[in-house]
């Protein structure tokens, strides 16, 4: 299951936030047939994507 939570600029989490990422952090990931695990390829690939995407928002 993935949460999501909104903390705005100088806003700090509660102590059970994080707990929770605490908890989080400890759970294995569990791939399925709709979100395989990447090759590195396919991760090489992928963070490249990231870095572009990246300079192209500071830009």
């Amino acid at each position: 299951m993935t949460r999501t939570l909104i903390i705005e600029n100088g806003q700090k989490p509660t102590e059970e936030q994080l707990k929770e990422v605490e908890e989080a952090k400890k759970s294995p990931i569990n791939f399925d047939e709709d979100c395989e695990e990447l090759s590195p390829a396919m991760m090489k690939a992928f963070k490249s994507a990231v870095v572009q995407r990246n300079r192209r928002k500071k830009a």
